[in-house]
């Protein structure tokens, strides 16, 4: 089955209707993970100042999705229904849903990332036959990806050169641990790396 629009925007109460502060949010995700992470499409900054188009070619590991995808379905019980918020300010409704856009759940209490929701199954996520072009993602994440048991979130706002990974330790630590990704622990609390 493939990503479906989803009409109850409930689904997303729990992201948008959190207390944090909206950098934090976009960033990281909702609160009360036992860890959290970053998964860098670029390395951190080595100065301060420092500009994206500085990066060599080499640094640039936008290929890390598929793989991340594939850690996350095996560290939730509900692999197969999971929410995916994609940030209205890359466009209208994803034309891959074949929906007219009062169809489509919209997600609002994010200033500045509402977001079209959908929801199916995590493998259909990268799939652009089943799921989302490539338009409607940033370094092959939407703004937001969780199951539907909240074992885990992922959001990927369009400033920063990383996706915010919350989740249970293991599963931190398993991301961290996989050579084929470029994961770091992080502390959604305190001030990240960012170019200018």
């Amino acid at each position: 089955m493939p990503l479906i629009p989803c009409r109850d925007r409930s689904a997303a109460d729990w992201v948008v209707g959190s207390d944090l502060p909206w950098h934090r949010l976009v960033t990281f995700g909702p609160a009360g993970f036992d860890a959290y992470a970053r998964l860098r499409f670029l390395p951190d900054p080595v100065r301060r100042g420092q500009r994206e188009s500085e990066v060599h070619p080499d640094g640039r590991r936008p290929d890390q999705a598929a793989t991340l995808v594939a850690v996350l379905a095996g560290h939730t019980a509900t692999p197969d229904d999971c929410f995916v918020g994609v940030w209205d300010g890359l466009g209208g409704p994803p034309p891959a849903t074949h929906a007219p856009a009062g169809v489509i759940g919209r997600a609002e209490g994010v200033p500045h990332r509402s977001c079209w929701l959908f929801r199916g199954p995590l493998t259909d996520l990268l799939d652009t036959t089943q799921g989302l072009s490539g338009e409607y993602l940033v370094d092959g994440l939407p703004a937001f990806v969780w199951p539907a048991d909240h074992a885990w979130c992922v959001a990927r706002d369009v400033d920063p050169h990383w996706a915010g990974i919350g989740g249970a330790l293991p599963l931190i630590t398993r991301l961290v641990t996989d050579a084929r990704l470029d994961v770091v622990p992080a502390d959604p609390t305190e001030d990240q790396p960012f170019y200018r």
